[in-house]
Formats: structure tokens, sequence, C-alpha cells
């Protein structure tokens, strides 16, 4: 029914060109309303229905005023993007496309970065990455060990400017547990090369510590407390100066640092003997005027100089006595089980003798397979350079002294200072009768000079024993009434 009416009501739908489009007869809203013209009654068509259609329009109008003043805003910014929305729709489907054109290779590209950064395989890439965050966990750590070195040279540096304070013994003990500690972690980390070159700078320092101690042995007036602590370090900083060698024989345990002791005290006694010099010229002044006037002696008229020679004899054979005692009593402590090795005694005995040594070392076992035998201790050999350095002195000097008087005081300091080696096992107070030998080969003695110079040294000897047996006899306590004369022995010269 509504479709022959929507027919017959075409023709009066305005057609003009600004009108509104005809509306379309499968509009709900078209269908509608015709449905509800079949329902009412004809009179209403022509009276009522215009009336309602005309009160509708105006509502409708009122509504659509109210409507564009409350959103004219948001009526103007939608017409806006309505009118954009042409332009995006366009660029946004090209977009599109293209998007899901790049995914597969986005695709390709996830699979392969997957692949090749994956912690199952072994990348280089990933390697130093690793590498460099443990190194960033690990930098105070790291910073730490690069700092053992110089810690460990400024700790040395500051041990070898405080000399013997009692901040070195501190400082030297801090130094070796430093050294200690980068060799473990070298035992711990032996292929890393940040450790070997921490190893390297630190056996650089304990060179140089080495040098820094032994330089130390040489210092003026060691004490024994000093001395042992320097030993014990330098056994710890170089163990191969401590290795003994064995030889069918016993090993000496002080090694070569027994000899490097000795050379070192024997540098300081001879460096502390150099300060006499300026009696030393003086003394050589008084030989070469002697020389110069070999006649002097034989016309009768006794020379009297050797004021000079005197003096510097007496000073030298002072420090002679103090040092050698010193140095020798200083290596018996510091290796004690040195002094108690056997050395072959046979043709060291007749050194011995030929210097005037009366104390012999014991005989030593040597084995049959070694030609050379078994290498004796350092000190075994040590006193026999003291006293030829001591002898040649004597020797060089003595014949510029002609005063009776002055030459027995110096032959009995001479006997007092083998009595003080002699305390450790080395008189040579013997050797006497060879600087009289000595003294009696001059060109410038006559015969009568020859047969008084034995009796001399004789004399000097017989009233040095005379004098020792007193003191000791003081010493025991004996009374004035019980003392006994000492028995006088005389030797015949050698």
């Amino acid at each position: 029914m509504a479709d022959p009416l929507y027919e017959l009501l075409v023709p009066f739908f305005d057609s003009a060109p600004s009108s509104r489009p005809i509306p379309s007869s499968n509009d709900p809203v078209v269908t509608s309303y015709l449905n509800s013209l079949l329902t009412l009654p004809l009179s209403s068509l022509s009276s009522s229905e215009p009336q309602a259609l005309a009160q509708s329009l105006h509502s409708n109008i009122l509504s659509i005023q109210a409507l564009s003043t409350r959103s004219n805003k948001s009526i103007i910014a939608t017409a806006d993007h309505l009118a954009s929305l042409q332009e995006a729709l366009p660029l946004l489907r090209k977009e599109t496309r293209k998007l899901s054109d790049g995914i597969p290779t986005l695709d390709s590209e996830a699979v392969r970065f997957s692949t090749k950064y994956t912690r199952s395989a072994e990348n280089e890439v990933l390697d130093r990455r690793k590498r460099a965050l443990l190194m960033a966990r690990n930098v105070d750590r790291l910073s730490d060990i690069l700092d053992l070195p110089t810690l460990l040279s400024s700790t040395i540096s500051s041990s070898s400017i405080g000399g013997q304070i009692m901040g070195t013994t501190v400082n030297y003990a801090s130094a070796l547990d430093l050294h200690s500690h980068i060799k473990r972690l070298h035992q711990m980390y032996p292929d890393s090369g940040l450790v070997g070159s921490i190893l390297l700078q630190a056996e650089v320092a304990m060179q140089e510590m080495t040098i820094s101690l032994i330089a130390s042995l040489r210092a003026q007036n060691i004490k024994l407390a000093a001395g042992m602590r320097t030993v014990g370090w330098l056994r710890r900083v170089a163990p191969e100066l401590n290795s003994g060698t064995k030889s069918n024989g016993p090993v000496h345990d002080e090694g070569t640092l027994g000899s490097l002791f000795l050379v070192c005290r024997l540098a300081n006694l001879v460096s502390t003997l150099e300060a006499l010099d300026p009696l030393r010229e003086l003394a050589e002044q008084e030989s070469q005027r002697r020389l110069q006037n070999p006649d002097t002696a034989s016309n009768g008229n006794i020379w009297s100089g050797g004021q000079q020679t005197e003096r510097y004899l007496k000073r030298y054979i002072e420090i002679f006595r103090e040092q050698s005692f010193a140095i020798i009593s200083m290596y018996k402590s510091i290796f004690p089980s040195a002094t108690t090795d056997n050395v072959n005694g046979g043709d060291l005995a007749s050194k011995f003798l030929s210097f005037g040594l009366k104390t012999l070392p014991p005989e030593r076992s040597v084995g049959k397979d070694d030609p050379f035998g078994p290498l004796p201790s350092a000190l075994a050999t040590f006193p026999l350079h003291l006293v030829q350095l001591l002898t040649e002195t004597l020797k060089r000097y003595m014949p510029n002294i002609r005063d009776k008087a002055s030459r027995e005081s110096l032959l009995t300091q001479v006997l007092y200072c083998a009595g003080s080696l002699g305390r450790l096992g080395g008189d040579f107070s013997i050797i006497m009768a060879l600087l009289a030998g000595e003294g009696s080969e001059d060109g410038d003695d006559d015969d009568d000079d020859d047969d008084d110079e034995p009796c001399e040294w004789a004399e000097v000897m017989k009233k040095h024993r005379i004098l020792a047996g007193r003191l000791e006899m003081l010493a025991s306590g004996a009374t004035s009434a019980d003392h006994k004369a000492p028995v006088e022995r005389h030797y015949r010269p050698l």
C-alpha cells in the first residue's frame, strides 16, 4: 500500500536544485509516515495534518537553532576534520600498505638478530659486552690491584728514607706482605696479562728493596737487632741468596747471605779506615823521609820521627779491633749454625799458621766423589783477610817508628786486638814475630837492629802475658796472700 501512495506523491516533491534530495521509498521514516497517513481519515488529511506538519517543522527549526548555538565550535571543528579526512584517509591507506610490506623484512631481521646474538652460540660482540659489564662491576677491585705496584714502591721508598727508624720495620713488613699478595694473585690467575705486568713491576720494586737492604748492611754502627732484621728481610726478599750449597757435606744455612753480610761489613770497615786518610798521608810523608835518609839510623842518630805514623796506627788498630770484633760476633749471632759446621782443615791450617792464627778449625770429612771438597763457611776465611789487611798496614808503617816505648805500645795494642778476636776463635798474636822479621829486612837497619827486634816483640808478649795473668787472678777473687807469681813463658822467635 505504501508504494502506490509513494508513487502518487513523487510528482509533488520539490525538485528545485537547491532543495533537499527526494527521499527514498526504502527510508524507514518515509515508510512509517506513509503508513500513518493511511490510518487517518480524509478530513484529517486536509485540516489537522498540515497544522501538525507545520508545528513539527517549527519545533525542528528551533531545536536546530538551539543546537547550532550550543555546539557551534564543535560543529566547526567537526566540519574542518571532515574536510581534512578526505586527504588523511588516502595517506593512511598508503602508510598502512607500506607497513604491511615491511613486516616480512622486519620479521626476517628479528629472526637474524635473535639467531646471531643468542646466548647459546659464541659471539665476539657478546663476549666484549660481557667483559665490559664484568669490568664495570669490578672497577673498584681493578683500581685497587692497579695501585698495588705504586703502593709497594712508595712503601719501600719511605722505608729507605726512614733509615733505622722504628717505622722502617713496619714499612718493610708491609712491603713484604704486599709482594706476597701479588704473588698469590699471580698463582690464582697465571694467564692474566694484567696480573703478570703487576708482578713484573712488583719484582722491580723488590729489587730496589733488596738494594736498599744491602745498602743498610753497610751503614755505620749497625746494631745486632737491626742486622738480624735486615738479614731476615733479605731471606724473604731474595730467597736465592739463602740457598746453601751441598757437596757431600752439611749445607750452610747462611748460603750467600753470610758472604754478602761479611762483604758489606768489610766495606763499612774499609770506608771507616779511609776516613783516616789525612793521618795516613802524614805517615806516608814520614815514610818518604825515612827512605830518603837511609843513613840516619846507621850513623848512630836515632831518627826521632814517626809521631804521625804512631797516631795513625793507634787509631787504625783501635778501629780495626772494634769493627772486626763487632763483625764476627754479629755474624755468629745472626748465623749461629754456620760457626758449628766443620771445614776441611788440610790446606786451610797452613794458611792460618802463615798468618799467625792459633785457633785452627776442626777437621771435616770430605766426600771422595768431590775433588774440590765441600765449600767452607764464609767465616772460615774472613779472619784471614782481616788479619792480612792489618798486617799489610803494620808492615808498611811500623818501620817509621823508632821509639821503643811507642813500638811497645803499638804492639801491646795489637795483642789486645788479637785477644779480642781470640775470644771469637781468631787469635793472631803470633803474627808479631812476622812483623819483627819484616822490619829487620829494611835496608836502613843494621845487624844490631836485626838482633834486637825479636827480643822486642818477645818482651812485649811476656809483659802482656804477665799482665793478663794478674788480671785473671784479680777477676777470680783470689786474695793477695794467696797470689802466686805467674809462670813466665819465653817464646822463641819464629
